[in-house]
């Protein structure tokens, strides 16, 4: 039987011109929208096997498909992303639930195995990203859901500060830094990926 721990991937369904833009910008259309497919079936098939938690994709849009059958989905709904992962929290069942995204390249088992033994003694845990944001995050949810994402400044420098201000006076924990791939000059620290998607040369110059 699975523990009570849930790992949630946030991912959009990889469709041409509907997400990865700021990649997409650098790299083409094509190449971005290949590396958005397969970050998300290698993350699948990385965590999905997993006896230690159970894997979800919080899809959007919420209507999108198909999935793999083999993993469980739940809407992300409407909202800023704070507003959107602040209602996973809250609907998802009993346990230690944690968030991450599909552009990490380097998250491992193991990061996510350390988040979850961080969260029995962390009001919060997060994995840092090289750009000042967050690759991951996870919440303690007893007695009551915690709610930090008020006033952050998605998608800046900023994101990970503004969620820890929220969070004043509880223990937080944080797992390894990571790179966060949304454009060309992140991808190029990256080259097993930069040469899976074929991107353009003169892109990662």
């Amino acid at each position: 039987m699975r523990a009570q721990q849930h790992l949630v991937i946030f991912a959009r369904y990889p469709v041409a011109g509907g997400g990865k833009r700021r990649l997409a910008a650098g790299i083409g259309a094509v190449h971005a929208l290949r590396f958005q497919r397969v970050r998300l079936q290698v993350l699948i098939g990385r965590f999905a096997r997993d006896p230690r938690w159970t894997t979800w994709i919080a899809v959007t849009p919420d209507r999108s498909g198909p999935w793999p059958k083999r993993i469980r989905t739940t809407p992300q709904g409407d909202g800023d992303l704070g507003q959107r992962m602040n209602r996973i929290f809250e609907n998802l069942p009993l346990g230690r639930a944690i968030i991450i995204g599909t552009d990490i390249p380097g998250v491992a088992n193991s990061d996510i195995a350390e988040a979850f033994a961080k969260l029995g003694s962390h009001h919060a845990v997060f994995g840092p990203a090289t750009d000042g944001g967050y690759w991951l995050v996870g919440l303690k949810r007893a007695p009551r859901v915690l709610s930090p994402f008020q006033n952050v400044r998605w998608s800046t420098e900023h994101a990970l500060a503004d969620t820890e201000k929220n969070l004043h006076g509880r223990r937080i924990g944080f797992v390894r830094k990571l790179d966060d791939v949304d454009n060309a000059a992140a991808l190029k620290h990256h080259p097993e990926w930069a040469r899976m998607c074929w991107p353009p040369p003169a892109a990662l110059n």
